[in-house]
């Protein structure tokens, strides 16, 4: 844009050239706008950063992340064979787990049915604990 036309002056002088063009659809096809935006921010016109691109100090943090790793691995490892000394088994382990599995899904089945009772009876779940004699924190 120039310096001495006014805004008001170009969508003028766009109107009398291409009536069909808006204003800002006129000063693209002319040119008068920047290919990146007006910004306060400087990172808008800094130059391109690929992201391909590692420096020096991200592989340094990337070293010492996978030595830290290494680190954890082998102290976990210890506590599994301090656990193995024990006598806890893999087994037992995957036993319980199945356990806990059939216990949350026969929890949940309860929960759902005391939401139908208490809903056909017009009161609350919470008083159906105390009527069936069961523990909130259940």
């Amino acid at each position: 844009m120039n310096v001495q036309q006014s805004p008001g002056d170009i969508v003028e002088k766009n109107k009398s050239t291409d009536p069909n063009l808006t204003p800002i659809a006129s000063e693209l096809k002319r040119g008068l706008q920047k290919r990146t935006p007006s910004s306060k921010l400087n990172k808008v016109h800094s130059n391109f950063k690929s992201p391909g691109h590692v420096n020096k100090t991200c592989k340094l943090s990337l070293e010492e992340e996978v030595q830290d790793l290494e680190k954890k691995q082998m102290q976990l490892d210890s506590e599994i064979a301090q656990l193995d000394l024990e006598g806890y088994k893999m087994e037992e382990l995957n036993q319980h787990i199945d356990m806990l599995h059939e216990y949350n899904d026969i929890k949940d089945i309860g929960q759902a049915l005391l939401g139908r009772i208490a809903a056909l009876r017009g009161t609350t779940t919470r008083d159906l604990y105390s009527h069936f004699g069961l523990d909130l924190e259940d």
